[in-house]
């Protein structure tokens, strides 16, 4: 089941990842509204993962590994602009 959801995911955070890239986020928003709080919750640290953050939690860790490189999770504009929607999302939903 979680290997089902990490592909679908992923497939999502690609077509995000294409759209983001054409300037059309308020369809990302769209994408975002329909995803569940673990959907967005693996959203959010695969910005991280992609830029080298170091997990400390179990979960993370079991999702996206240990390997830790640079920039250690420091995040460009666009990926900040993009945790800071993924979380707006995310209280909206009241997640945690």
């Amino acid at each position: 089941m979680l290997m089902q959801i990490t592909r679908t995911l992923r497939a999502t955070l690609v077509i995000a990842a294409a759209i983001s890239c054409a300037g059309t986020s308020q369809a990302v928003a769209q994408s975002y509204r329909h995803m569940s709080c673990d959907e967005l919750w693996y959203a959010r640290n695969a910005i991280y993962a992609d830029n080298g953050y170091c997990f400390e939690t179990r979960r993370a860790r079991r999702a996206f590994g240990r390997s830790c490189f640079p920039p250690y999770g420091e995040l460009s504009g666009p990926d900040r602009r993009e945790v800071a929607a993924i979380q707006r999302w995310e209280r909206r939903k009241g997640c945690r």
